[in-house]
């Protein structure tokens, strides 16, 4: 059976120029680099996620006798062609922004060099998996920027397109500062801490709330929160109260529906005044970072929140402008040079300057062998097709990411940005984009 993510998840134009690549014995070292072209609406930077899936990709990276076979069968190539790309493996080198780094427009995130074919072969899959978690990394920062303090779960799977994208999902939002997932699988996968409740058809599957809320609590007596909003949000919170009045740890109750704010409030107060104000409030249903900044800025009593449709799906931006191009091919430097898709040659490197308060003043794009101001941030993560590290365990890359976010400017990180960055590019950068203009057929 061909496995969905093998070697044939790519585009067949890949494999039409491999053919061609391979009659003509183009087999020299070639670097690709992988950057965003610009930014979305009123996004002020992006968080690179998705580095460790791509080393697995590479490492992993090769045709099966399965998809040779029905490569032949589909008679579009030669037989020859076909054996040799049976022994097709990933020998080269990948540098990359560490995982969990900001981002900005214009910037290689994440370099490959290798032989022509096996870097041409990647593209597909590379910007594939940086695409899907890159975006959802960010739009859950922007959350967390939001929601600094408050409880912070992924609840997209069942709106997430398709499988994969929901466990990635999960583990980019998890990077970016949720506090965990709904998605179960995320957690055996990824160890990331799971999160849930109820649905509304437990509660309606029972003759009574009481009679629900007494069952769910005897049947999870360590995860006791309760969904509240199935009939009368007021009055389930007073059955919830005399439920804990019998001794019943009740961790939290859930508002899935209405004015999530005056709901919160007339909760709040039910609670309090029965004498359990360690009851949290939890909230879900149509959230985004607006939202909950909405939300927090007016005071609602919320403790936490299950963030679902609009993260996973990356709602108001649905997609970023992620391009994965020829810098240099056998010692010389290459450059397209489309009408707005013009781009840089050569190796790069970008450096990073700080301030003393720590926050990001300026990046530099320069040329791979230029020295600059502050610090370099792509690093040669895998030589031979073999990663060079084990990676980072997911907690630790949860801090780097953090700190990342500390680093941005208040005006850079505002949900509608005021500022971006400087990005800005080297002299010798643009003195050799000219030459190879002057070169160019």
């Amino acid at each position: 059976m061909i496995a969905s993510d093998g070697a044939l998840l790519t585009d067949l134009y890949q494999l039409t120029m491999l053919e061609g690549y391979f009659r003509r014995r183009m087999f020299e070292k070639s670097a690709f680099e992988c950057f965003v072209r610009t930014l979305p609406a009123e996004r002020g930077f992006l968080m690179l996620a998705g580095v460790p899936q791509v080393l697995d990709y590479l490492e992993q990276l090769h045709f099966s006798a399965e998809e040779i076979d029905w490569l032949r069968a589909s008679g579009r190539f030669d037989p020859d062609f076909l054996d040799w790309l049976a022994g097709l493996r990933f020998e080269g080198e990948v540098y990359a922004m560490p995982e969990g780094t900001v981002f900005f427009a214009d910037e290689p995130v994440l370099r490959v060099v290798a032989p022509l074919p096996q870097a041409q072969l990647v593209e597909s899959r590379i910007i594939n998996l940086l695409h899907l978690q890159t975006l959802i990394a960010s739009k859950a920062a922007r959350c967390r920027l939001a929601a600094p303090r408050a409880l912070l779960v992924d609840f997209g799977m069942r709106r997430a397109h398709g499988a994969e994208a929901a466990v990635l999902a999960a583990r980019a939002g998890y990077l970016a500062g949720f506090d965990g997932t709904a998605t179960v699988v995320a957690g055996a996968r990824f160890d990331i801490p799971l999160y849930g409740t109820m649905a509304h058809s437990f509660v309606q599957a029972h003759d009574t709330e009481e009679q629900a809320f007494a069952h769910f609590a005897d049947t999870q007596p360590d995860n006791v929160v309760l969904l509240i909003d199935t009939y009368d949000t007021a009055r389930a919170a007073a059955k919830v109260a005399a439920l804990a009045a019998t001794g019943v740890k009740v961790k939290a109750v859930r508002i899935d529906s209405g004015d999530l704010a005056t709901e919160a409030r007339v909760v709040r107060a039910i609670l309090d005044r029965a004498g359990h104000p360690e009851v949290r409030i939890f909230a879900s249903g149509d959230l985004d970072e607006h939202r909950l900044a909405s939300l927090l800025g007016d005071g609602a009593p919320i403790d936490g929140f299950g963030v679902g449709t609009k993260l996973d799906t990356s709602a108001d931006a649905p997609y970023l402008n992620y391009a994965y191009k020829l810098q240099e091919y056998a010692g010389l430097p290459r450059r397209k040079r489309s009408p707005g898709k013009a781009h840089y040659p050569g190796r790069r490197q970008v450096f990073r300057r700080i301030d003393d308060d720590g926050r990001i003043i300026e990046d530099q794009v320069c040329r791979d062998n230029e020295t600059a101001p502050g610090q370099p941030l792509l690093q040669l993560c895998m030589r031979d097709g073999r990663r060079l590290a084990e990676d980072s365990p997911l907690p630790e890359l949860r801090r780097r990411a953090a700190a990342e976010l500390a680093a941005l400017p208040p005006a850079v990180a505002a949900l509608a940005a005021a500022e971006q960055v400087p990005v800005s590019f080297s002299a010798a950068l643009q003195a050799l984009a000219g030459e190879v203009d002057r070169l160019a057929h």
